[in-house]
């Protein structure tokens, strides 16, 4: 019932935040969106990328890429959705509302699967992880962008205070590198393979992750 509550939150915070998403939004995840677009695109092949909101990442794709977008948002797929008839983006195949934490695609449909300021926003996380993985193909790449939470010094400390207060933004900033580390670890099929920093001010990280050959997604 928690999570079903978190869950319901979020969607009710982007739908508030819909119609000037891209404005306020936009900017600020730029440099972080714009990296882990880069990294899509050298994998190239079949993308999806969870939590395409607005589609405000739709220039960072080209040709060499088949992109699908998720989310669990109407209002914002309904911008993307808009922003697709514009026809500049031939490399955007389908967007359309669906829960992370139920992907309904088939197993290893997708070469990779991009998640931009997402993983640490969703009800249950390490669920939703589990859904990438199983999605994507073995062999393929798992791609992360977020703030992620700063462990030690004033950082960490503004950070926990500003957690007890964020619920009702649909944001949780208290999510570390170690808790996708031990998803890895209890997956058994997910290898990392990029962890950085990322401008401006290295507030942002990137973390790559790639699904083992073989590997079972769990």
């Amino acid at each position: 019932m928690a999570a079903d509550l978190d869950r319901l939150m979020v969607e009710r915070a982007y739908a508030r935040w819909a119609p000037f998403y891209d404005a306020v939004c936009g900017p600020i995840f730029e440099r972080g969106r714009r990296a882990a677009a880069a990294s899509a695109r050298a994998v190239g092949g079949r993308i999806l990328e969870v939590g395409v909101g607005t589609g405000l990442s739709f220039d960072d794709y080209d040709e060499t890429t088949q992109v699908v977008g998720i989310d669990i948002s109407e209002p914002m797929i309904a911008k993307a959705r808009r922003r697709l008839l514009s026809g500049r983006y031939p490399h955007v195949k389908a967007v359309m509302v669906m829960d992370a934490h139920d992907i309904a695609f088939a197993d290893a449909t997708f070469d990779c699967v991009v998640a931009q300021f997402v993983i640490t926003l969703v009800a249950d996380p390490e669920r939703v992880l589990g859904e990438c993985a199983r999605v994507v193909r073995p062999g393929g790449t798992i791609i992360l962008v977020n703030h992620l939470y700063s462990e030690h010094g004033l950082a960490a400390a503004f950070e926990r205070w500003f957690a007890r207060h964020s619920g009702r933004l649909g944001l949780r900033p208290e999510f570390p590198f170690a808790r996708l580390a031990a998803w890895a670890d209890r997956h058994g099929g997910a290898e990392l393979v990029e962890h950085r920093k990322v401008g401006p001010f290295g507030i942002y990280t990137l973390v790559s992750f790639r699904r083992a050959e073989g590997g079972m997604a769990a």
